[in-house]
């Protein structure tokens, strides 16, 4: 993977799931195996579905989920199939650290400044209804990766980029509500929204809110700025 061939490789070959869209633009889920890992990327081999070169697909490793990026196909045939080289997508956390060699884990990304991302995110499941306006219909998901800024939603068919939602959800027994919009699309994977319309003062105690729920706040980590 010459993208992150900077980053230490450890020869494991760890049981993961994958799913996305393939490049016949149907979503795919299905279980392979994920060898040459290190804290940025992997092989993956034994896909059954074709992938472009750019795609984002989802990978899990026991309960750790990560959006990653296609960076290279190779269609090996036999009982490896089709291989794709991928890097974790920008702020996501490595899903295999825990059974990487110390000496592997010596590289790890420094998180990227980006003001969007004011809020640390948490990993927790979030009950959250969101709708589209247009059609007034409400779509009742668990949003994960959440802050006070806003949220990912797992969706096999993410809504278009800058489409406007309403979005709804309980603080204890405050209902709060509010403008979201879709920022990010990841097809057969999910997308990300931001609570466009939320009050500052409403994203600061929502956040607040959600480090009270995340059971893993209380791992020593940086403060977000």
């Amino acid at each position: 993977m010459p993208a992150s061939a900077a980053a230490p490789r450890a020869t494991l070959d760890l049981h993961v799931r994958v799913w996305g869209m393939g490049a016949n633009d149907r979503p795919f889920s299905q279980t392979a195996s994920a060898q040459n890992v290190s804290v940025t990327g992997a092989c993956i081999i034994g896909l059954e579905h074709e992938l472009k070169i750019g795609d984002v697909i989802g990978v899990q490793y026991e309960s750790r989920k990560a959006r990653c990026k296609v960076i290279w196909i190779t269609e090996a045939g036999g009982a490896k199939k089709i291989q794709v080289g991928v890097q974790l997508v920008a702020d996501q956390e490595c899903p295999w650290l825990s059974v990487l060699p110390i000496e592997s884990r010596s590289n790890l990304p420094a998180p990227t400044a980006d003001n969007r991302r004011r809020f640390r995110r948490h990993k927790i499941s979030f009950p959250i209804e969101l709708r589209d306006e247009r059609v007034n219909t409400p779509m009742r998901v668990n949003a994960t990766d959440i802050s006070g800024n806003g949220c990912y939603v797992e969706t096999a068919m993410p809504l278009p980029l800058s489409t406007v939602l309403r979005v709804d959800f309980w603080m204890e027994q405050e209902h709060v509500s509010a403008s979201a919009t879709v920022r990010t699309r990841d097809p057969g994977v999910g997308m990300g929204i931001e609570f466009t319309g939320l009050p500052e003062e409403t994203k600061h105690r929502f956040q607040a809110y959600l480090e009270k729920q995340d059971p893993g706040i209380n791992i020593a980590a940086p403060k977000p700025a």
